[in-house]
């Protein structure tokens, strides 16, 4: 290898700034300078080489930490990287559980709606059909109180008519026996007077009967409507 030869002056140049500034040359240029005729400069270039082993233990030692931040560094990034990744596909699985949750909500909203709806369809017919029984036993009520008026009034009248016919003709058979001059006819007044009494009695009793009841189906009706 070439030795690179220096002046006097600039060997000692080198010296003043490593005295003044400690500055020294480094790297591999030591390995290639020679002092030209001075040899007081290998001090310097021992010296120097000597920081240089220092500096280059010192760059070493930082370049090895900084590998080794680096290394911790790349191995947090690659932690920091799977907790994301992890976080992501826990956000996403959150994102898919709320959906299905709002899914089931709509669901069972469409449900609770189908329920009240069927519910008040239930309510309504359960209105008409109570509404159907109170006409239907309205119009059975009507129909009863007008079959029994009917009815009250057939008895009554074919009462009348038994009563009339029967005084009517009880009344004929004296008059005659009165007009014939009949030996009986005390005893047909007598049996005219008794039998006459006992139609209005019977007459009055079928009546009397009736009214009640009459009066008594009133009162069921009543209680039933209450």
């Amino acid at each position: 290898m070439n030795k690179i030869q220096l002046e006097e002056d600039t060997c000692k140049e080198f010296e003043r700034i490593a005295t003044e500034y400690k500055i020294y040359l480094e790297g591999n240029i030591l390995k290639v300078i020679e002092p030209l005729g001075y040899d007081e400069f290998n001090e310097y270039i021992a010296l120097a080489k000597k920081n240089d082993n220092i500096n280059r233990k010192k760059r070493l030692e930082v370049t090895k930490q900084v590998q080794a931040q680096n290394k911790e560094l790349q191995e947090k990034q690659n932690k920091n990287q799977t907790l994301m990744e992890d976080l992501q596909e826990a956000i996403e699985k959150d994102k898919q559980a709320n959906a299905s949750m709002e899914e089931q909500n709509s669901e069972l909203k469409e449900t609770h709606q189908k329920n009240e709806a069927l519910m008040s369809e239930l309510k309504d017919a359960l209105s008409e059909a109570e509404n159907a029984k109170t006409t239907a036993q309205n119009d059975l009520d009507v129909i009863q109180k007008k079959t029994q008026f009917e009815l009250i009034g057939n008895i009554v009248s074919y009462a009348l008519y038994v009563i009339v016919g029967t005084g009517l003709i009880t009344t004929a058979l004296y008059v005659m026996a009165i007009i014939k001059g009949s030996p009986e006819t005390t005893l047909i007044g007598s049996t005219w007077s008794n039998l006459f009494g006992i139609l209005l009695t019977n007459s009055f009793s079928i009546i009397g009967t009736i009214m009640g009841v009459k009066y008594a189906s009133k009162d069921e009706s009543s209680n039933a409507n209450k």
